[in-house]
């Protein structure tokens, strides 16, 4: 069962994915007046995300080398 806080959470992640369809100049503002006010949370994830990317990236890697020898 979700928590109130988490479907707080969905609802704006929703509301922000309608406008950045709708209103893409408005969802940019936004989204650059949160990374000024608050940069910590940015940055977090930014890492977090690319080093998920990175390690996909290696087994893929891995994968076409096996790929490959056979």
């Amino acid at each position: 069962m979700k928590t109130d806080m988490s479907n707080l959470d969905d609802s704006i992640g929703k509301l922000l994915l309608d406008l950045q369809k709708d209103d893409p100049d408005t969802f940019k503002e936004i989204m650059k007046r949160a990374r000024e006010e608050n940069p910590e949370l940015f940055e977090e994830n930014i890492d977090e995300d690319n080093k998920k990317i990175d390690e996909y990236n290696c087994e893929v890697e891995e994968y076409n080398k096996k790929v490959d020898e056979n």
